[in-house]
């Protein structure tokens, strides 16, 4: 029941926010009492805790199973971002945003969590691509590793990326072309131009 509980509360927190989903909802949607809920999860806030954590174990153990394909570094990329469109769907704006505003300790927790992750594999993907020949050896990989996580975390911002006006696929797609021809070589946008046309 508890396993039940975590992927009816995940699947309707992404969908419609962490805010606007109340236990009474969750309850309703799986036909139980709102006690049984409470049976195994002492309030939302311990949750959505369990909720966030199971997609960062989630996420991570997918990148780690695409890093290890050991694919060239742009491609790798694509990849990643396919993963995370077929699987982490915010179908609202609003998800992300209301897990800052009002869960701000939460939110803090994923970020940081999330960082581990992608500095881990970024600095092995761009150590790799350099290494290829496919970004330019003066790469500061410490300082472009950040500049990519912040990125990511701005092109989640609803304030500034409405999905109204901005759809997943466009904003990681954007962002990536983005980011490879910033550090790429003329191998690496060569590279980068056919991995782009087989992924979109």
């Amino acid at each position: 029941m508890k396993k039940k509980i975590l992927e009816t509360a995940s699947e309707m927190f992404l969908n419609y926010g962490f805010k606007s989903v109340t236990m009474d909802d969750i309850a309703e949607k799986m036909h139980v009492s709102k006690k049984t809920i409470y049976t195994h999860y002492s309030n939302k806030n311990k949750l959505i805790e369990e909720t966030t954590l199971e997609l960062y174990e989630y996420v991570s153990s997918g990148i780690n199973f695409i890093c290890k394909k050991k694919n060239n570094s742009i491609e790798e990329f694509f990849q990643i971002k396919t993963f995370i469109l077929e699987n982490i769907k915010f179908e609202k704006s609003s998800t992300v945003y209301q897990l800052q505003k009002y869960y701000p300790k939460i939110h803090e927790n994923l970020i940081c969590k999330h960082f581990d992750v992608i500095k881990d594999y970024l600095t092995n993907n761009l150590l790799r691509g350099i290494d290829d020949g496919l970004y330019r050896e003066e790469i500061d990989v410490e300082f472009i590793t950040r500049i990519y996580f912040n990125g990511l975390n701005g092109i989640n911002d609803s304030k500034r990326f409405s999905l109204d006006t901005f759809n997943q696929d466009y904003l990681l797609k954007t962002y990536l072309d983005y980011h490879v021809r910033g550090i790429a070589t003329e191998k690496g946008l060569q590279t980068l131009k056919k991995v782009q046309n087989q992924y979109n």
